[in-house]
């Protein structure tokens, strides 16, 4: 079990601090809002109405006990800015701070921030890559340039076998997995002779453009 200390409790505070409870990690809320505290309680090992802010209110909440820092102040770019310092100063090695604009993100990354978050940009990228293909179930950036994304076969996929295929020498596309419907289960790794049937879905990892490829059934 890690310790988690989530600063802003707007949408993605909340649902940030929520997950990571029922997953079963310690985690402490901060909020000036008296409300947001108040609903944020039964999600939370501790929900404190706190100004975080002031670096000796921090201090005194105990947050530089924390394994991980996430900062929901991403409206506030003063305040996050004025946190993320105080966090890095405390000596918390990961801190996870919500950004506006890339500017605000820069700034972030310079004074501490370990990983910069854009949930407005990133859900947009999700949404829009998933509505431009017909064929696309799920995706996950890795590094830039780079994607785990889950798709469904395309017609001349079925009944042929991975080896038949020859997808990573076509496209330089790897597959990692494949989520069989019938029986449900994950195959992990498949084998070269693993028959793809129309009721699977292909896990790949690669280039985007790579992935961009097979997703249009070029070759």
């Amino acid at each position: 079990m890690r310790k988690f200390v989530v600063i802003g409790l707007g949408m993605f505070g909340f649902y940030v601090t929520k997950t990571l409870y029922e997953k079963g990690h310690e985690v402490i809320a901060v909020d000036k809002n008296k409300e947001i505290v108040q609903k944020i309680r039964e999600f939370s090992t501790q929900a404190i109405v706190a100004d975080a802010t002031d670096k000796e209110t921090l201090m005194a909440i105990g947050v530089q006990d924390a394994d991980v820092a996430v900062i929901g102040l991403g409206t506030s770019l003063d305040a996050s800015v004025l946190v993320t310092l105080y966090l890095k100063e405390m000596g918390i090695k990961d801190i996870v701070a919500k950004a506006i604009t890339e500017d605000h993100g820069k700034i972030l990354r310079n004074i501490g921030a370990t990983e910069i978050i854009f949930p407005e940009k990133d859900i947009a990228l999700k949404v829009a890559t998933g509505i431009s293909s017909t064929n696309l179930l799920d995706y996950l950036p890795l590094t830039e340039g780079y994607t785990i994304m889950e798709i469904a076969p395309s017609a001349d996929f079925i009944g042929k076998s991975i080896r038949e295929l020859q997808i990573r020498n076509r496209y330089t596309v790897q597959i990692i997995a494949i989520k069989e419907l019938i029986p449900e289960r994950i195959n992990l790794i498949p084998s070269p002779d693993f028959i793809i049937k129309d009721s699977d879905s292909l896990i790949l990892m690669g280039k985007n453009e790579d992935l961009e490829k097979i997703q249009k059934g070029e070759q």
